[in-house]
């Protein structure tokens, strides 16, 4: 394939790879509206948000090994059409559960199009150092995708129904597909072997469980028979698989690539990151809009410079790596990222958007794209180009389980410490006894139950809501802060400075 071949359909992959990822994101901005319009509480709004994950994170080793074995271009077109279908399935639910079943529907197409898109790359780009650059791009768009999505989501949300957020991936499948028929190569792995059906079934179960109770666990308890049940279930299971795959000779997964410190340290540095983004991206798109009064559109917009700090920072570290070694530049950057989140936990309810918000956006985009891209490139570089699909499925689950695990720990602090607080304010304007669980659910209902008190109580209300959100924020960014600490320390002791040649 000629260079310029080969570039062109990296913009294809780009582009596929944009569509489930911006899926992640887009339904963030919708928030509150579909608070309004289907009246999800915050708990029906995380499932809404994680309901795709919990399936896209599940099967992703699944559909990895689906690519390696019937050929990723294969995977990634079946993907792009479940996924289009799926769309249009969750545009025209009239309910909060149907929506919640449309997005776990749509992550089953999203985990066939993931790992595909980055196994199709490694095994078009094999010069490394070429490689090296390609994944910067890919991991750029990761982090543009993820401001794509609010902005996106934000000019749909001024002009039409809710529910254009999905159909809009329609048209952009159509020409993924199209493109992607014509211009991309077909790969496989030659040597798969018999179907691992038990290593199948083993990991999307053990997976699912894990994220499962660590989505409940807020609601639940994190002490409830269930979640305890589900935790010690999803641990056995994958216990199991590693067992299973550990005899067997064409395993779904070569459980011997984690004693490689190289793939296992990217891979924890990964799923750090990720935990850190996605709690915090939960939060600031309803504090842009709910707290300082942007519309979807303008608070979609306000996102636009993550995108733009990614986009630069990614490539950029691909170059630095070279230069310094991926220890240094992982750790720099996962550094960099807990200074954005401390700065967004001094935020306050009157902080203006031109200021310590927009600066700790940029922070946290910044250390985002100097870690990513060189975790990335560590974990495909330990990795023969006939494995690439495990390893993108591996680098996609840990991403896809830090991001859930981010929004549903970094939801249980916010909502612990905001349902404490607006709680008792409530009680301490003395107020009618039954708004109170509405309150206690989500800002919009705060603001919603306040809008319909006369004007005193109103604005007493109205102001209690949104210190209370402001403190939950706070906490959360410094827990996310705590946790990319902890991978920097992982990266800077167990990450090599280079690839061993």
């Amino acid at each position: 394939m000629s260079k310029r071949r080969r570039w062109i359909a990296l913009g294809i992959l780009c582009l596929s790879l944009l569509l489930s990822v911006v899926d992640n994101t887009i339904v963030n901005v919708a928030l509150p509206t579909l608070n309004q319009d289907l009246g999800a509480g915050t708990t029906e709004l995380q499932w809404i948000v994680d309901s795709y994950t919990l399936v896209f994170s599940a099967l992703l080793l699944a559909m990895g090994h689906f690519g390696d074995r019937f050929g990723r271009k294969r995977a990634l077109q079946v993907g792009l059409l479940i996924f289009a279908f799926t769309s249009g399935l969750a545009a025209m639910s009239t309910t909060s559960g149907q929506l919640i079943g449309a997005r776990a529907l749509m992550g089953i197409g999203a985990a066939l199009i993931f790992p595909a898109t980055l196994a199709i790359l490694v095994n078009v780009f094999t010069e490394p150092k070429e490689r090296a650059a390609a994944i910067g791009v890919w991991s750029a768009m990761v982090g543009v995708a993820v401001a794509i999505g609010p902005v996106t989501g934000g000019l749909l949300l001024e002009h039409f129904w809710w529910g254009s957020i999905f159909m809009v991936n329609i048209p952009v499948v159509i020409i993924a597909i199209v493109l992607g028929a014509f211009l991309l190569p077909e790969s496989r792995d030659p040597q798969v072997g018999p179907m691992d059906y038990v290593g199948l079934v083993l990991s999307a179960s053990g997976v699912g469980l894990l994220i499962w109770a660590i989505i409940e666990a807020p609601t639940w308890g994190w002490t409830s028979p269930a979640i305890l049940a589900a935790l010690v279930g999803g641990i056995a299971l994958l216990a199991v698989f590693v067992i299973v795959e550990r005899r067997l000779e064409h395993p779904l997964l070569d459980v011997g690539l984690f004693s490689n410190a190289r793939f296992t340290a990217a891979s924890l540095s990964v799923t750090t990151a990720f935990f850190a983004l996605f709690g915090f991206i939960f939060l600031i798109t309803q504090f842009l809009q709910l707290i300082q009064g942007y519309s979807p559109l303008e608070a979609g917009v306000r996102t636009l410079p993550f995108a733009i700090a990614t986009g630069i920072m990614s490539p950029v570290a691909i170059t630095l790596m070279h230069r310094f070694g991926s220890k240094a530049i992982v750790t720099i950057g996962l550094l960099v990222m807990a200074v954005g989140f401390v700065i967004a936990a001094t935020v306050q309810v009157d902080t203006p958007y031109f200021g310590r918000v927009l600066i700790s956006m940029v922070t946290i985009a910044a250390g985002l794209g100097l870690a990513s891209s060189p975790a990335t490139e560590s974990i495909m570089g330990a990795l023969p180009p006939e494995k690439a699909g495990a390893g993108a499925a591996v680098n996609d689950t840990t991403r896809e389980f830090g991001g859930t695990l981010g929004v549903a720990v970094v939801g249980s602090v916010f909502l612990s410490v905001y349902g404490s607080e607006v709680v008792d304010g409530y009680r301490s304007l003395g107020l009618p006894p039954q708004f109170e669980s509405i309150v206690r659910e989500s800002l919009g209902g705060g603001l919603a139950v306040a809008a319909k008190l006369p004007d005193a109580a109103s604005s007493q209300l109205a102001a209690i809501a949104k210190n209370a959100f402001v403190d939950g924020l706070s906490r959360g960014s410094l827990v996310s802060a705590a946790v990319v600490v902890v991978g920097a320390i992982v990266a800077w002791k167990f990450l090599p400075a280079r690839a061993a040649s």
